[in-house]
């Protein structure tokens, strides 16, 4: 997947050059105005397959009024390591306290320019209250969740597949 280029220097606006750097043997983009390379920037966020305990259970949330369940996910914030990350994430967004925590993969999601690490998480079942991040949560069999309640082609079943689910 092509990364999108960097056209202006964040810092001062000029528009890059893509010059060779000879320590990564590739182009690189440069701001002359400035005298630095602009090495490209990516969002990073966190994305979680929760599971209770048992491991026979899936939690999936629904937001913004839509119709279709999603996996938790969200932006590591400044300073906030992925693990940080997906616990403030998971507590925010449901409530659930986090028990288990597993990294399974990253994925490139080109439509927001964000690295995606993607966690598989167990957490302490307990009752989900919506909120203003999330208007419903709900627990699927994690055998038939791929069939019955994410879209297909969708981000969430490449990513459950990546995990393998």
């Amino acid at each position: 997947m092509a990364e999108r280029p960097m056209e202006y220097c964040p810092f001062c606006g000029t528009r890059l050059e893509h010059r060779y750097h000879e320590e990564e043997k590739r182009e690189i983009p440069f701001c002359p105005a400035c005298g630095d390379w602009r090495f490209p920037r990516y969002n990073a966020a966190v994305v979680m397959v929760i599971l209770n305990e048992a491991g026979d259970r899936m939690l999936l949330v629904k937001q913004n009024h839509e119709e279709r369940y999603y996996l938790v996910a969200g932006y590591i914030d400044e300073g906030e390591t992925a693990e940080h990350a997906v616990v403030r994430e998971i507590r925010e967004e449901t409530g659930l306290r986090v028990t288990g925590c597993r990294y399974s993969h990253s994925h490139y999601y080109e439509p927001s320019n964000t690295l995606m690490f993607c966690y598989v998480v167990t957490v302490a079942e307990g009752d989900f209250v919506p909120n203003d991040e999330v208007d419903d949560a709900a627990w699927f069999d994690p055998g038939t969740v791929m069939e019955e309640s994410v879209p297909k082609h969708s981000l969430a079943i490449e990513l459950l597949t990546e995990a393998g689910y």
